[in-house]
């Protein structure tokens, strides 16, 4: 093993005698830095638990191959003229101890020095993403890599390069850094009118505390239950979470006139629309709405109106009129001309406008996590915890791997109504479901 070191290290400080890479934040990226605020900043976290306790010192060790290998995402976020960038480390950051809660507040003056963390806790890393870097789907491929990295120089394995993990002693290649947003847009932009979503609202937690609630779902059952509605596991899961969310409305707004549109925000992976490789944002979202005015709604016609909005949606076509409504805005003359603190403004207040009113909350699934079988022995789960929103208080993030669903909750408010709305529908559907929460009282 300390040969396959040596010859590692000597690769990395070929590369690191390179001057750092620069680049402009992707298409989807630039709101992210402008709607950030004092006390919210649009951090996911994804996650590996090991079958062992991390050794610190060898993640640290894969960790300096990562940084040099994934430079758009191994990045500082730097203030422009007129845009913000990204700056690829010059060298690995430091390990960070978990904290009392995921997703802790990441500030400007931190963003500026590293816009991810490393997060150990026992068996666990954990790697926390400032949105600008990445999103889900890129990330995942990072915290690949870092795990098999580390495998491999714990345990002196040969982890092969398939299910996203790459040659981390390659050089990027430059489809890895494309913004693949502006070369895909329209020449017809979508509109932006859309109807506000109802709104949760609670107690919030004290000092900024964010309340986990995982529930793990064996995964064949689901499936299975699934396929009987014709669904898939996504649209399914976010029947599910429509059906909760109308229970909880009902129990909140007793009129039926007063109760506000029902709409979830599922985001989608436009690499399987648009072929590319890259490990920046490439991802749009379509939102199925219920009208509660209208009546009772079954699982059923739930899981229909989701499909429905998914497939008129999901194409390329209307992808690239979305596409073609952001990216004409960051072509427009004037707005490349307004210095940075003037466009921060008017994004932040379009993000405020349009933004997260348009949905009650997120909930992202990346899917079917796999790696190489020899990797497999060592990994007990993952995880991916979404970050609450700006203005409202709950996000979900959902995966599978091996044979179970991994569904994160998360919120700032004390009640864990929506929750326990969801693990009823649950119930009522005959699925076994088990509950983990670090849940503290406060």
């Amino acid at each position: 093993m300390g040969g396959v070191l040596a010859g590692k290290e000597a690769i990395m400080d070929k590369k690191k005698i390179k001057k750092p890479r620069w680049v402009r934040l992707d298409n989807a990226a630039k709101i992210y830095p402008a709607a950030r605020r004092r006390n919210w900043s649009n951090v996911f976290r994804q996650s590996v638990t090991l079958s062992e306790d991390v050794d610190a010192d060898v993640l640290s060790s894969a960790l300096e191959i990562c940084v040099m290998r994934f430079p758009s995402i191994a990045a500082r976020l730097r203030k422009g003229l007129f845009w913000y960038y990204l700056q690829q480390l010059e060298s690995a950051p430091d390990i960070m101890e978990e904290y009392s809660y995921p997703l802790t507040y990441m500030s400007k003056e931190e963003m500026e020095r590293c816009a991810f963390r490393v997060i150990v806790y026992r068996n666990r890393i954990a790697v926390e993403f400032f949105h600008s870097l990445t999103d889900g789907t890129g990330a995942m491929i990072f915290l690949k890599n870092l795990t098999a990295e580390y495998l491999e120089q714990k345990y002196g394995i040969k982890v092969p390069c398939e299910y996203g993990i790459l040659d981390r002693t390659a050089q990027p290649f430059e489809e890895e850094l494309e913004d693949c947003f502006p070369k895909n847009a329209g020449t017809v932009p979508a509109s932006r009118k859309d109807t506000n979503a109802w709104h949760m609202c609670g107690e919030p937690q004290k000092d900024g505390f964010l309340n986990l609630t995982c529930f793990r779902l064996p995964l064949n059952d689901t499936l299975e239950l699934a396929h009987r509605y014709n669904a898939t596991l996504t649209v399914f899961m976010s029947a599910v979470m429509m059906h909760a969310l109308l229970n909880l409305q009902k129990e909140k707004v007793e009129s039926p006139r007063k109760r506000r549109p029902i709409k979830l925000l599922i985001p989608v992976n436009l690499r399987r629309l648009f072929p590319s490789t890259t490990l920046r944002n490439f991802a749009m979202y379509t939102i199925p709405e219920l009208d509660p005015r209208l009546g009772e709604y079954s699982l059923g016609e739930i899981c229909k109106v989701i499909e429905h909005k998914i497939g008129a949606e999901f194409t390329a076509k209307h992808m690239s009129k979305v596409i073609a409504t952001n990216v004409n805005d960051e072509r427009n003359l004037l707005v490349r001309l307004i210095p940075l603190p003037l466009k921060n403004a008017v994004m932040k207040a379009v993000f405020d406008s349009v933004g997260e009113k348009k949905s009650c909350l997120t909930l992202s699934n990346i899917g079917c996590v796999k790696v190489p079988e020899v990797m497999g022995k060592y990994i007990r789960r993952f995880d991916f915890i979404l970050g609450v929103q700006a203005a409202a208080p709950y996000n979900c993030g959902m995966l599978s791997y091996g044979d179970t669903v991994y569904i994160n909750f998360i919120r700032n408010i004390k009640d864990a109504e929506l929750e326990r709305h969801f693990f009823a529908v649950l119930q009522e559907l005959g699925i076994s479901v088990t509950v983990e929460s670090n849940q503290n009282g406060r």
